[in-house]
């Protein structure tokens, strides 16, 4: 493993990755502390802003191809609609929905499209499992 394909790609690119990575580390300790304390409700706002800023950033990364959208931009729609009403389900208490789609958000928006991009010829799969070359054309 290597980041000199990510670290050399486009700013957009290295934000969205380390936000990514940052917003996985964050939620994988949000999911196991306690829940409900100040310190949980604080970490959870950092995570919402991390979460919006990737799905946002996301837009942006397009190069496998341009001018199109993929199944990881629909996820980041999904993204950007559903983290308002987490957020508003635990402000007025609906907990079990709040936890529910804060963990579905954990698993499909940083895990799943995550998973995608390890896909060959992204610069990701070449951060994790190395290529002699990163394509012009490769995105995070």
């Amino acid at each position: 493993m290597h980041l000199h394909p990510l670290l050399s790609a486009p700013l957009l690119y290295r934000v969205h990755a380390f936000l990514a990575l940052f917003a996985l580390c964050l939620g994988a300790v949000q999911l196991s502390l306690p829940k409900g304390t100040l310190p949980h409700r604080a970490m959870g706002y950092v995570w919402v802003v991390c979460m919006a800023t990737i799905a946002l950033s996301s837009f942006g990364i397009q190069e496998l191809h341009p001018g199109s959208f993929t199944f990881i931009h629909v996820i980041s729609i999904a993204t950007l609609i559903v983290l308002p009403f987490a957020v508003l389900h635990a402000r007025r208490g609906r907990i079990r929905r709040h936890a529910i789609a804060m963990s579905c958000l954990f698993v499909f928006a940083l895990i799943v499209a995550g998973a995608f991009t390890l896909l060959p010829g992204r610069i990701m799969n070449h951060v994790v499992f190395g290529a002699a070359e990163v394509p012009h054309h490769a995105c995070a």
